[in-house]
């Protein structure tokens, strides 16, 4: 289908214009420490732009701690990392309140929270009292510490990874904590060829990189992206998704409008690293797995019969007709 011209604000134009070269240069020094995650590279990009959180699983040895360092130090922004354990407090994450004697005062010590992009590596081995310790962090980019609310520095990323195989010694993420994620992306084996150049990647020095963006330039994208342009006929498209989810006969729980907002900021992200200043249907159908499959749930006979959300997600794409642009 031919695209007609599109109006756009000289905002999502410039925007357009640095954003396919950005990701094109972020997917190539990637390239240089993680072979093969191209795909995953551009969700975690298109997570920065949408000003959002991301989720990583996949089983233990496929980089996900790796590649979120690397891409953390791509961004050129203060980074922290919080090993989530057992025994961790929330205390260890947001910070606590401690007795000086030289000014014979409580002086506040804050946590590793307070940084730029935060990795919290295997989320899920931490209890649910430590864990909704990034939630107020995560949805209104501030922490209150013993009834002292300090604002956390933007732009604010939260790079989560989890392991969804192992059962012992871990905790489920709460439906609350889950949906403040923006996306949820499954992280899978490279591949023979891929892993075959992993192996010739990794038989040379460890590769430095060097930051490809700033704050500043982060903060001035993510607040361009609302001017990048969709037709009211999407608009439309988004809700009748989201709506299609509630009626689904295996889903308990459909997408809420939070998802849909999530799905609207997530196409306009992706229209961008593609060049574009203004966003079409398929922008919404590529991120529609990453936003919604970690917010619908499954109706419990669903699972046992075998349902996976994934193609819960591909038949609400087929039954929501797409709308011929004018």
């Amino acid at each position: 289908m031919t695209i007609p011209p599109v109006p756009g604000s000289e905002p999502a134009r410039e925007l357009a214009a640095t954003g396919k070269a950005l990701a094109q240069q972020v997917i190539k020094e990637i390239g240089k420490v993680v072979v093969g995650m191209e795909g995953v590279t551009r969700q975690l990009l298109i997570a920065m732009l949408a000003s959002g959180h991301v989720l990583l699983e996949g089983v233990p040895g496929v980089a996900k701690t790796t590649l979120a360092k690397a891409f953390s130090k791509l961004l050129g922004c203060e980074f922290s990392r919080v090993q989530f354990t057992p025994d961790l407090l929330p205390s260890d994450v947001t910070g606590t309140s401690i007795f000086d004697r030289k000014t014979n005062d409580f002086i506040l010590r804050k946590g590793p929270i307070f940084c730029q992009v935060l990795l919290a590596d295997e989320i899920n081995r931490a209890p649910a009292k430590t864990q909704s310790a990034l939630l107020e962090a995560m949805q209104e980019y501030q922490v209150t510490v013993e009834g002292t609310t300090l604002q956390l520095p933007r732009p604010f990323l939260v790079l989560a990874t989890q392991n969804p195989v192992e059962q012992e010694g871990v905790y489920r993420l709460p439906e609350a904590q889950l949906d403040r994620f923006l996306l949820r992306i499954e992280m899978s084996y490279p591949g023979h060829d891929a892993e075959v150049r992993m192996l010739q990647v990794h038989s040379h020095p460890i590769i430095e990189l060097e930051p490809v963006f700033t704050p500043d330039i982060i903060w001035n994208m993510q607040m361009k992206l609302s001017n990048v342009y969709g037709k009211d006929e999407l608009l439309h498209y988004i809700v009748s998704l989201a709506e299609e989810s509630r009626k689904h006969p295996d889903v308990m729980l459909g997408a809420s409008p939070r998802a849909a907002l999530c799905l609207l900021r997530c196409a306009r992200a992706r229209a961008v690293l593609e060049g574009r200043h203004y966003f079409t249907h398929e922008d919404v159908q590529e991120v529609a797995l990453g936003v919604l499959g970690h917010r619908i749930i499954l109706r419990p006979e669903a699972e046992v019969e075998g349902r996976h959300v994934g193609d819960v997600v591909a038949e609400l794409l087929d039954a929501v007709p797409v709308l011929e642009e004018t």
